[in-house]
C-alpha cells in the first residue's frame, strides 16, 4: 500500500522557520517524484515545491522561491521542505504527494497545518 505521512508542521511567528517531513512506505521510494501542495482556507490545492526521484531537478513555485527548499533522502524513505523567513500568507495545510516516474501509481499524505503568525 503507498502511503506517504507528513509531519513538522506547528505555529510559527513571521520570520520564523519550519522543516516538514514526509516519510513514504509501501512503495519503491526511489522511482517516486515527491512533492509539496498547500492548501489555505477558501483556496485551491496549488503546487509549492516538486523534487524528481533522483534529486537532478527541482521546482518551486515563485510565491516561496529562495526562502523553501525541497530534498529528500532516499535511503531514509523521506522527503523535506525545509521553510524558511514565513510569512502570514504561507499559512496552509501542507500535503505530500508521490507519483510513480512511470505515472502509474500517486498517494497524498493526510497533511500537516502550518500556522503563521503575524
Amino acid at each position: 500500500q503507498v502511503q506517504v505521512v507528513e509531519s513538522g508542521g506547528g505555529l510559527v511567528q513571521a520570520g520564523g522557520s519550519l522543516r516538514l517531513s514526509c516519510v513514504a512506505s509501501g512503495f519503491t521510494f526511489s522511482s517516486y517524484h515527491m512533492s509539496w501542495y498547500r492548501q489555505a482556507p477558501g483556496k485551491e490545492r496549488e503546487l509549492v515545491a516538486r523534487i524528481t526521484s533522483t534529486s537532478t531537478r527541482t521546482e518551486y513555485a515563485d510565491s516561496v522561491k529562495d526562502r523553501f527548499t525541497i530534498s529528500r533522502d532516499n535511503r531514509k524513505n523521506t522527503a523535506y521542505l525545509q521553510m524558511n523567513s514565513l510569512k502570514p500568507e504561507d499559512t496552509a495545510v501542507y500535503h505530500c504527494y508521490a507519483e510513480s516516474i512511470s505515472l502509474s501509481s500517486s498517494a497524498w499524505g493526510q497533511g500537516t497545518q502550518v500556522t503563521v503568525s503575524s
